[in-house]
């Protein structure tokens, strides 16, 4: 079988660079599966955590916060807003932010606030589902 060459690059930095026989994230519509020679795709996709078969054999997991996925037969570049290997989320954190969002949406005092809030409690809460993918499968 033959491989696809996948970059998982944020504003920050790169994060994963190499070649895959497979990878699913969340896209905007739903989950999505690429393997090599998918048909091209550009796409929005969603908080949530980035699977990448690698030639290998290994699994590498990437959490990011939303951004654009480009596919192209032999090669998928996801464009991150931000990313974060899965070995480095950090469970506490994201509990607390979930916890800090619950309060702020409950405490608000504008429709502004409101927002950022759920949009504060979406990712962490993404985050949160990432660690738990992470977790079965170690």
């Amino acid at each position: 079988m033959s491989n696809i060459h996948v970059d998982v690059v944020s504003a920050e930095q790169s994060i994963f660079g190499g070649e895959a026989k497979f990878v699913a994230l969340p896209g905007e519509s739903g989950e999505l599966g690429i393997l090599p020679g998918h048909t091209p795709l550009i796409t929005r996709i969603r908080p949530g955590a980035v699977r990448i078969e690698k030639a290998d054999g290994e699994e590498e997991f990437v959490f990011v916060a939303g951004g654009i996925l480009e596919v192209q037969p032999n090669k998928v570049t996801v464009l991150a807003d931000t990313a974060i290997r899965g070995h480095d989320l950090d469970e506490a954190k994201a509990l607390e932010a979930k916890k800090a969002a619950e309060e702020a949406m409950q405490n608000r005092s504008t429709d502004i606030d409101f927002a950022h809030a759920q949009s504060e409690f979406a990712m962490a809460a993404a985050q949160l589902a990432a660690i738990a993918k992470l977790r079965q499968k170690r």
